[in-house]
């Protein structure tokens, strides 16, 4: 008979706060909630910005070289890109796009009216740099969620507990968006040689040993053995709250940022600026916007 597997307790590392930015040029506010200023420490993950707008959002850009997850909290993002994808996505969706090689793309609030969303981007390994471009809309009506007393865990990427969620990844990434009750508490389960955060969304939550608050991240870095567990609860007195959790193996690579450009070094950020320039990304294209319903 072969021995039960060894579930090591996780702890938090550290937990940070997001940092309000306020309004820019292309958004009514923004916060950033992953700084992309150590990634040695964050690794697979690069950044994780809170964007709050009307117009003119996001505009036609390029991105090589990483994944970007778009989760929308509240509001209608509008979105295009230069592959022919087109559509609009309500609040709880997740819209998980592959830049790989090259790819153009743009992200307004619908009709222009609101938009609030979480964009984190996931780095790519050196050999997965320039792979195909995929974009991929994962509505929350369509994800798997696991029920149980005071606690839903919607699955957007990897394998939970049996349940896999739909994302198609290049790296192996465990994705949730889990909501808890006052009183609720939950083990998270997870592979020992991930890095992961926990980020709330909503309401005060506790993970590890640390008390956290709206706004602020913990972070629990790869433990020895196979699985771990990472404990979430909320106080009795508390409001709901709602965590989006993810994790994945930490790269260990060089990263070096250009703008919308992450590559291992600065010759690779530099032929990506001309090959955006040269029109091998593809054309920016003349696509109408998506009409209001």
């Amino acid at each position: 008979m072969e021995p039960a597997p060894r579930w090591v307790a996780r702890r938090v590392e550290r937990v940070t706060t997001r940092q309000r930015l306020g309004p820019d040029a292309q958004v009514d506010d923004k916060a950033l909630i992953i700084v992309p200023d150590a990634p040695w420490q964050t690794d697979p993950f690069l950044a994780l910005s809170e964007d709050w707008f009307s117009t003119p959002g996001f505009d036609w850009h390029p991105h090589r070289g990483i994944e970007t997850v778009t989760t929308v909290l509240d509001g209608v993002l509008e979105h295009g890109d230069n592959l022919g994808n087109a559509g609009a996505l309500q609040g709880g969706d997740v819209q998980w796009m592959t830049a790989g090689r090259g790819i153009i793309h743009r992200e307004l609030a619908h009709r222009d009216e609101y938009a609030h969303t979480l964009q984190l981007w996931v780095n790519l390994p050196a050999a997965r740099k320039l792979t195909e471009t995929r974009y991929q809309d994962l509505l929350a009506g369509r994800r798997p969620v696991i029920r149980r007393a005071g606690v839903v865990i919607d699955v957007i990427s990897g394998s939970l507990e049996g349940v896999r969620g739909p994302a198609v990844n290049e790296v192996a990434l465990q994705g949730v968006l889990a909501s808890l009750e006052p009183g609720a508490s939950l083990d998270y389960l997870l592979p020992a040689s991930h890095r992961a955060f926990a980020h709330v969304c909503t309401g005060s939550a506790r993970v590890g040993d640390r008390p956290l608050v709206h706004g602020q991240t913990a972070w629990s870095d790869p433990v020895p053995g196979n699985q771990s567990t990472l404990s979430i609860s909320v106080g009795d007195g508390d409001q709901p709250a709602r965590l989006l959790i993810f994790s994945g193996v930490p790269i260990g690579e060089p990263v070096v940022f250009g703008g919308p450009f992450v590559m291992n070094r600065p010759e690779e950020i530099a032929q990506a600026f001309k090959d955006f320039r040269s029109g091998k990304f593809g054309q920016i294209p003349r696509m109408t916007r998506v009409a209001g319903g």
